[in-house]
């Protein structure tokens, strides 16, 4: 795998931001406990979604944009990846007090020591551009004398009592398939188990359905929604952070194709920049075409500008938390519309905390 670390120097963010951010991660994080916010979602969860959790979701991405009026959230990535820069590296970590410890005591931790026999899943995986990630996750959990196997959804057969692997039963899978609600016909045997509670799914559906679905963002701009949950200081923390949110099929479209270089179109069941469209750039044909029931709108958030090896970058802020507790910093550096490393010069970023 080439090291994608764009950068052996710390890029620094003001500490003012990484608070902000820091809070606001926790601030979501403890509406899954807010029964409130529970009743208002229920009919909408998907059946896996309705199954509670003791554990919290590994490594949940927050990923932010630092602009002048403070940090802005971009996405909640569900099963965050990045940490893995390649040659058996992690990614540096700042010394603060919010990150106790080593990076590699925090990834140990987030793994209950119950689950001995350890499955990574991705579709396709030997296919992935982070299956070298997936392998280190392997490595360095089998250090700490669990069994680990990284596998494709075929690879585990199911069995009366679980899924297995070579005759091993599985614990635990660490998920970094994208089916996050366990839906597709690949995932069937998986989803069986998960339902029967013979198999612990992490990170699990119900953290994608309560904080990290794209439509979880639009319900923090419904009108009334948070104030029957929580105090009017909170949502001002969660509103100001999160650009404003609303579902394609409740707007009024000929204003918003009036307004179109304000927003950016996004496919609700996505993740990262796939299916990611800027307002500014839409024809009218592809504008008509978005399904109103799957699109999101969203306020544009330009990125962050940072030089970097002597060349102007944008940037993005990720916060890999696990409940409320902080794993890692991460941030991107690239060039282009979305973010992506095609660009030379772009990658990963260790990130230090200044002020």
């Amino acid at each position: 795998m080439a090291i994608s670390l764009a950068s052996e120097t710390p890029v620094s963010i003001p500490s003012h931001d990484f608070n902000i951010m820091l809070d606001f991660a926790r601030t979501v994080f403890s509406l899954k406990d807010n029964q409130t916010y529970l009743d208002l979602l229920e009919a909408y969860l998907p059946d896996t979604a309705k199954i509670k959790t003791q554990w919290p979701s590994v490594l949940m991405g927050f990923d932010y944009h630092l602009t002048p009026d403070g940090p802005k959230l971009i996405e909640i990535n569900n099963n965050a990846g990045g940490l893995y820069v390649g040659d058996n590296r992690w990614l540096p970590q700042p010394a603060i007090a919010e990150l106790p410890g080593s990076l590699e005591q925090r990834l140990t931790e987030m793994f209950h020591a119950d689950w001995a026999t350890i499955a990574i899943m991705d579709e396709d995986v030997t296919n992935q551009y982070m299956y070298p990630e997936m392998l280190a996750y392997a490595s360095h959990l089998e250090r700490d004398s669990r069994h680990v196997v990284v596998v494709s959804p075929e690879d585990l057969q199911l069995s009366g009592d679980g899924l297995y692997f070579d005759g091993r039963k599985i614990d635990a899978i660490y998920n970094r398939h994208t089916d996050f609600y366990l839906e597709g016909a690949d995932l069937t045997h998986v989803r069986t188990a998960y339902e029967l509670g013979q198999v612990v799914v992490n990170p699990h559906p119900r953290s994608y359905a309560l904080i990290g679905d794209k439509s979880r963002m639009v319900d923090w701009w419904r009108e009334g929604l948070l104030e029957q949950c929580i105090e009017i200081d909170a949502i001002d923390r969660i509103r100001a952070v999160t650009p404003q949110t609303l579902q394609f099929a409740e707007v009024d479209l000929d204003k918003v194709w009036t307004d179109r270089k304000k927003w950016v179109f996004k496919p609700a069941a996505r993740h990262g920049g796939k299916g990611v469209v800027l307002g500014k750039g839409m024809s009218r044909k592809r504008f008509e075409s978005l399904d109103s029931g799957e699109t999101i709108i969203q306020q544009l958030v330009p990125a962050s500008q940072v030089e970097v090896e002597g060349q102007n970058m944008k940037l993005d802020i990720r916060l890999y938390m696990h409940g409320e507790k902080l794993i890692a910093l991460a941030g991107r550096v690239w060039r282009g519309q979305v973010t992506n490393f095609r660009e030379p010069g772009s990658g990963w970023v260790a990130l230090s905390i200044e002020g």
